[in-house]
């Protein structure tokens, strides 16, 4: 492994003035010593990286940084600047300058070197021995951390493992906080957020165990560490991964550059929640079509495998849904323009007329078809994503396609999802050469994986599921009578047991699966799911109309909006009110959700649009009696909690009567 930083590529008197002539000042340094091939092509790459966000930090450090492919060895140099150079921080120019080049498969060994450097900086004796330094080699070899500054010893902290705070005070035990943080590279930003909540942290009495997602992947938190936390802070310029383990704990949410300059700032912030009992819900932490809940502090790989299982499933499906909202609406607005033979049309490629409705009819038809056709892969795509990160995303999505080519359709999807996610947790679990390990994630997990599972769907597994397929859409097909209304039951229980959970994903992925190569059966069943979908948060709403009194002043305020999130198809919009009294909402809302996804099977509607709500009726089949299935069952669910709510209210009084009646009755007279 060459050496991470040499005396050639330190320059204690650097004259740049702005930060571009200091990039491409270090940056040459770089070129001359063969570790950059393409100086103008690394410095666009520079450049982009510093338009994402400043690198200027607190204390007169800049540190752009990026990863590129004209880099062919994690390279750092160090500039010294006597005016000083402005890269954004609020402080004032940096003189202390830092530039870090990382190839697009570094290995892990070099980013640890990175991120050790990046924790160093927090350290004041460190920058200062950085700014007295007269010799090049010997501010090397600092930096490569073989010395050490005045007054401690020499030290590389390895990054890798979540940072802790120091040992627990004596007495009263410390508020605990587990934060992430990330950054874009995941090479500086990261580790030094870390290092300085870590650090504020031990200022202040407080324990802070901090998981660093960075470029060489991320150790999870241990569950039990997540569970005993009094508080959370995300510093984070990327999504946070698996971020349903923070369910239910006060979360602070900021930029990564808050965790380098305020840590001790968030620190207090997260103390000011936990004592106001703010918690972060599944809504908060996930969104609306996050990938599904998870029981708070439960890392994916310390799950139950039908917990893991879920998880990967809800990956794709969450990724998949976007295409479907996009793609669905795009049809059927283009149904509502030019009728059903829009589908027929011919491309508009060749014959568009700006004049004419059907030309746009038939253009959103086709755009929306081309959303469309993403729905397997992408959903076979993030499952193998939710498994085993982005090197499983090729080999996923290539067996998506597969998939579609073999006419396995949605179900195979889902396996080619699952089989590629699988493959590639093999390959890596196989023990490479150091020098191999760059081009893994890039190159030789995706040929390897995507050869795997291509022989797999073609040969082995993808005509059985085509097989299968065909008989599911056969059976739909010929849904008729008592067959069709059980379909329609089952699947609203499941839209509303858990309102935007996995049985209603599930649920969903099925209705949407069918509209890929639409017939009547799959266009029944897309209606009957949205119909009962539609339930929940209208029940929620007419009973808070109706009696306001069984309900708080927030849930009625929450009643005011379920209105228009049920009449969106926002099935979400009913959580709080399941959240807060969960025996009584959630029974009631499946029952509604039952009685109309079976009414809606037994009235033969049909829909074509895989969401819009009332707002796509007009392209329903039969819409009078679709209507009349959502209105009978919100009539259901409504009646329900009420009843159950209001046996509740009666209860509670008559109980405190018994308690109080003793003592306040009237005692008789007697001679």
């Amino acid at each position: 492994m060459s050496e991470l930083i040499t005396a050639d590529l330190v320059d204690l008197d650097l004259s740049a003035t702005t930060k571009d002539a200091a990039a491409r000042s270090l940056a040459e340094r770089m070129a001359v010593a063969r570790r950059v091939t393409d100086l103008d092509g690394f410095l666009a790459d520079v450049a982009d990286r510093e338009a994402q966000m400043p690198t200027g930090l607190d204390g007169g450090i800049g540190i752009p940084h990026c990863r590129s492919e004209h880099v062919n060895a994690p390279t750092l140099a160090f500039g010294r600047s006597a005016r000083g150079v402005d890269f954004g921080a609020a402080d004032g120019p940096a003189d202390l300058i830092f530039l870090i080049a990382a190839p697009t498969g570094a290995d892990e060994d070099h980013l640890t070197i990175l991120s050790g450097l990046a924790r160093r900086l927090m350290d004041p004796q460190f920058t200062a021995a950085l700014r007295d330094g007269t010799d090049p080699h010997a501010v090397a070899a600092l930096i490569r951390g073989e010395e050490a500054p005045p007054g401690e010893d020499a030290r590389q902290e390895p990054p890798a493992a979540p940072r802790g705070a120091r040992e627990e005070s004596v007495g009263d035990a410390p508020f605990r906080i587990v934060a992430v943080t990330s950054c874009p590279t995941g090479i500086a930003h990261t580790y030094m957020a870390a290092e300085s909540l870590v650090a504020a942290g031990s200022a202040d009495g407080v324990e802070v165990t901090v998981e660093t997602q960075g470029s060489g992947g991320f150790q999870k938190l241990d569950p039990a560490v997540i569970a005993a936390a009094d508080a959370v802070i995300w510093a984070h310029d990327v999504e946070v991964r698996e971020k349903a383990r923070f369910c239910g704990k006060p979360l602070v949410d900021v930029g990564v550059k808050a965790g380098v300059n305020r840590p001790a700032e968030l620190i207090a912030e997260a103390r000011r929640k936990a004592e106001r009992g703010e918690v972060a819900g599944a809504a908060e932490i996930e969104g609306a079509d996050g990938p599904g809940k998870a029981e708070p502090g439960l890392g994916a790989d310390h799950a139950h495998f039908g917990v893991r299982l879920r998880t990967y499933l809800m990956s794709g499906v969450s990724y998949m849904v976007p295409f479907v909202a996009a793609g669905g609406l795009l049809i059927a607005l283009s149904f509502a323009i030019g009728g059903y033979e829009t589908a027929n049309a011919a491309s508009v490629a060749d014959r568009f007329a700006w004049g004419e409705a059907d030309s746009w009819a038939a253009l959103l038809n086709q755009t929306g078809s081309a959303a469309f056709a993403f729905l397997v892969p992408v959903l076979a795509g993030y499952i193998a994503y939710g498994m085993a990160d982005r090197p499983a995303l090729v080999p996923g999505f290539v067996g998506g396609a597969i998939a579609l080519s073999v006419d396995a359709g949605f179900l195979g999807g889902l396996v080619a999802g699952l089989l590629a996610g699988a493959v590639v947790m093999a390959v890596q679990r196989v023990p490479v050469h150091a020098t191999l390990r760059g081009i893994m994630p890039v190159l030789v997990i995706p040929v390897i994986a995507s050869a795997v599972v291509g022989f797999l769907m073609f040969i082995v597994v993808g005509k059985p599921i085509a097989s299968l397929q065909n008989a599911l859409t056969d059976w739909l097909n010929g849904l008729s009578g008592s067959n069709a209304v059980i379909l329609g039951v089952v699947l609203g229980w499941m839209l509303c047991f858990d309102m935007g959970g996995p049985l209603n994903k599930v649920a969903y992925a099925f209705a949407v699966g069918g509209l890929a190569d639409p017939t009547p059966g799959s266009l029944k069943v897309m209606a009957a799911v949205m119909a009962a979908g539609m339930v929940p948060p209208l029940a929620m709403a007419l009973a808070t109309a109706v009696r306001g009194r069984l309900f708080t002043k927030a849930e009625r305020e929450n009643g005011r909006a379920a209105w228009v999130l049920g009449a969106s198809f926002i099935t979400e919009g009913a959580i709080p009110f399941a959240a807060a009294d969960p025996l009584r909402v959630i029974p009631s809302v499946m029952a509604g959700g039952a009685v109309t996804g079976a009414l809606s099977m037994a009235f033969g509607c049909t829909l074509r649009a895989p969401h819009g709500g009332v707002f796509v009726v007009p392209l329903i089949g039969e819409p009078f009696l679709y209507l009349l299935a959502i209105a009978a069952g919100t009539l259901v669910a409504t009646a329900l909690v009420v009843l159950l709510k209001g046996v509740r209210r009666t209860r509670g009084r008559a109980a405190q009567a018994a308690e109080a009646g003793p003592a306040e009755s009237p005692v008789p007279v007697t001679a």
